[in-house]
C-alpha cells in the first residue's frame, strides 16, 4: 500500500483533516451540511454489521445497558453540565446553550465510536435507544424548568431517531441476512471514517465564524465541556478497572457517560435562541472530536 493510501485509510489523518479543511473552506461546508444525516446514518449501518441479531432479541442482556444509557447520560451528565454552568458560565445566551446541551439525549455517534474503539457494540446500541427513550421525558421537563417555559417540538426527536437509529438497524439486518455483512468488512472502517469526515467538516465549517466571534466568553463553557469529555471520561475508565469490568463495557459506558447529541442541541439553539446560545453545542463538537482521537490514540498505543 503506498503512502497516499495509508493516509487515505488514517483515521486521525481523516479526522484532522475534517478540522482543518473545515476551518479553512468553511463556505463549503453550507451545502455539505445537508449530507450530515445521511453520512451518519451510513456510518450507523456499518457499525451495527458487527452486532448478531440473536444478541439483540436476548431481554436479560438488554435490560442492563437500557438503564445504563440513560443514568450515566442523564444522571451524571447532564447534571454535571447543569450544575457547572450555573456555577461558571455568565450570560444569558451561554446558559440557555448550556441548558440545551445538558438536556439532549446521547450522541448517536456513540455507536459508530465504540465500533472504533473496541467497545462492545451492543452495550452502546441500547445504551443510546435507553437514552433517547429517557429524553421524550427528561429533555422537554430540563429544558421548560430552567428556560423559564420554552418548549420544544418532540418530533423533531423522534425523526432523529428513526433517521439514525431505526432505519440503519434494519438496514443492517437485511444486509446480514443477504451475507453482504462478510463482502463489507474489509472496507467498513473507511466507510465509517469517511462518514465521520463529512460530519465533522460540516459541523466545523458550519460554525467556525461562531466560534472565532467569541473568544472570551467560551473559556469557561470550553473547560466544562473539556471536564464532561476528559476528566468524566477518566473517572469512568478508573472506576472500571477498580470494580474490573470488562473492557468493551467500560469503553461504551464511558462514551454513554461523555457524550450529547451536541448537532440536536445547536440546531435547537439555533432555532430558539440568538446565535452566541449555539456556541456551546459548538464546542461540544469539537471536543468531542479530539476526544475520540484521543481514545483511539490510547487504544492503539496499549
Amino acid at each position: 500500500m503506498g503512502f497516499a493510501a495509508r493516509l487515505l485509510t488514517n483515521r486521525n489523518f481523516i479526522f484532522l483533516g475534517a478540522i482543518a479543511l473545515g476551518l479553512l473552506i468553511y463556505p463549503l461546508a453550507n451545502l455539505t451540511k445537508h449530507l450530515t444525516l445521511p453520512a451518519l446514518a451510513l456510518a450507523m449501518t456499518a457499525s451495527l454489521l458487527g452486532i448478531p441479531t440473536k444478541t439483540l432479541t436476548s431481554r436479560r442482556s438488554l435490560l442492563m445497558p437500557f438503564f445504563v444509557g440513560v443514568g450515566m447520560n442523564y444522571l451524571v451528565l447532564t447534571n454535571f453540565i447543569i450544575f457547572a454552568g450555573a456555577v461558571f458560565v455568565e450570560g444569558e445566551r451561554l446558559w440557555q446553550g448550556m441548558v440545551l446541551m445538558a438536556a439532549v439525549p446521547p450522541a448517536i455517534a456513540i455507536i459508530p465510536f465504540a465500533h472504533i474503539l473496541k467497545g462492545n457494540g451492543t452495550y452502546a446500541l441500547i445504551g443510546v435507544v435507553g437514552g433517547y427513550l429517557g429524553a421524550l421525558i427528561l429533555m422537554p421537563v430540563i429544558i421548560y424548568v430552567l428556560l423559564d417555559g420554552v418548549q420544544v417540538a418532540m418530533a423533531d426527536l423522534w425523526i432523529v431517531a428513526l433517521q439514525l437509529i431505526v432505519l440503519p438497524l434494519v438496514l443492517s439486518r437485511l444486509l446480514i441476512r443477504k451475507g453482504w455483512d462478510r463482502r463489507l468488512e474489509p472496507v467498513k472502517g473507511a466507510i465509517i471514517d469517511w462518514s465521520f469526515f463529512l460530519v465533522l467538516f460540516s459541523v466545523i465549517g458550519v460554525n467556525r465564524q461562531l466560534l472565532f466571534a467569541f473568544p472570551l466568553n467560551i473559556l469557561p463553557v470550553a473547560a466544562i465541556t473539556f471536564a464532561s469529555t476528559f476528566m468524566m471520561g477518566l473517572v469512568i475508565e478508573w472506576t472500571g478497572r477498580l470494580f474490573r469490568i470488562e473492557k468493551g463495557i467500560v469503553v461504551s459506558v464511558m462514551l454513554l457517560g461523555t457524550l450529547k447529541n451536541y448537532g440536536l442541541a445547536g440546531g435547537l439553539a439555533l432555532n430558539f435562541f440568538a446565535g452566541e446560545a449555539a456556541l456551546p453545542a459548538a464546542l461540544g463538537s469539537i471536543f468531542l472530536i479530539f476526544y475520540i482521537l484521543w481514545l483511539d490514540f490510547k487504544k492503539r498505543k496499549l
